[in-house]
């Protein structure tokens, strides 16, 4: 016969099993995508890096903003 202090501690149990068995699955599915997704961040920040610079550059020249926008397309 389970008494009631058995059944919460397998209750416990069951909760870190799943917790566990979760995070696992999270690692693996990180490890797996995890440089594919890295590329990509890292192709965004350096999208965003040049986009920066060229406004910053194009201030500094007082070149205007649709200029910058033709530069971008011809490239």
């Amino acid at each position: 016969m389970m008494t009631r202090k058995n059944k919460k501690g397998q209750t416990m149990l069951e909760y870190i099993i799943i917790v566990a068995l979760i995070a696992i699955s999270l690692i693996a599915v990180f490890t797996y995508f995890g440089r594919a997704t890295a590329k990509k961040v890292a192709g965004a920040t350096e999208a965003i890096s040049e986009t920066e610079g060229a406004g910053a550059k194009a201030a500094a020249e007082g070149i205007s903003e649709d200029n910058i926008k033709q530069l971008g397309e011809t490239h």
